[in-house]
């Protein structure tokens, strides 16, 4: 197995109210404390498949300016999800399976870009996003329990669908195995790093009482087991990836501070 970061936007920043004042209010921290912000999503190689872990903001998306008193800026964009996927080696018809954590555009933007990929994704958020035919695989998570997690669908072996609701009624994670580690891609349980080891929710959600909850049960997870957490939002997430770097819940890393 082969994990990749497809890495498209950088040099952003976040600021602390958005990216941990989900349950106590903004107001509550500090907006010139800042994390650093990106954007990529993540493609799996296997034996057999091609997979994709949500497929980025369309090419036509219209980015908006730099304004540093925003919330969140995802950075600049150095090239589009196609082709920083191309760069990896990659073409779209090469895609066999798709996994997709959420409906948001960042998330699912180019679905419509790879002509043979399955697209795997919670029932809920196909109804949102109305997708509907052959190719599209609405997962109503019957495999049971994983670890603790109540509801799981295997995609593979080794690869499973999560339902992680709370950021969408339909959020999904995925956990990838690989030898003695947990690969999981969340898409956007938390926006940086900073806010898993601090145990905040971010503000954007649709169910605040599920997102606890996927938030107690994803540190419930990465205690118990060897877990490299990779993000959408946050360059920590390739870091973490390049590093190979189990996450440890107890012993934060220094904060680097966005340029």
């Amino acid at each position: 197995m082969k994990i990749q970061a497809i890495k498209y936007y950088e040099n952003g920043f976040m600021t602390q109210p958005f990216a941990f004042g989900g349950e106590e209010g903004m107001d509550k921290f500090d907006p010139s404390i800042k994390y650093r912000a990106s954007l990529q999503n993540y493609v799996i190689q296997t034996e057999n498949d091609l997979i994709l872990v949500d497929t980025g903001i369309p090419e036509n998306f219209e980015d908006p300016e730099r304004d540093d008193n925003a919330p969140i800026y995802n950075g600049d964009r150095i090239k589009s999800y196609l082709s920083a996927l191309q760069d990896l080696g990659y073409k779209p018809e090469d895609v066999t399976k798709i996994l997709l954590t959420h409906k948001h555009i960042d998330h699912s933007g180019e679905l419509k870009s790879f002509p043979n990929a399955k697209i795997y994704l919670s029932k809920t958020e196909a109804s949102e996003l109305n997708l509907e035919g052959d190719n599209v695989v609405a997962v109503e998570f019957t495999d049971g329990s994983y670890h603790n997690f109540p509801k799981s669908q295997k995609i593979v072996d080794g690869i499973y669908l999560i339902e992680a609701i709370g950021h969408t009624t339909g959020n999904s994670i995925i956990i990838a195995e690989d030898e003695d580690k947990y690969y999981m891609i969340h898409g956007d349980v938390t926006y940086t790093d900073e806010a898993l080891y601090a145990n905040k929710l971010s503000i954007v959600f649709e169910d605040i009482e599920a997102a606890r909850q996927t938030l107690d049960n994803v540190r419930q997870f990465i205690a118990e087991n060897p877990t490299v957490y990779l993000s959408t939002h946050t360059p920590l997430g390739p870091e973490n990836l390049e590093n190979q770097a189990i996450m440890d819940l107890n012993n934060p890393p220094e904060s680097i501070k966005p340029e």
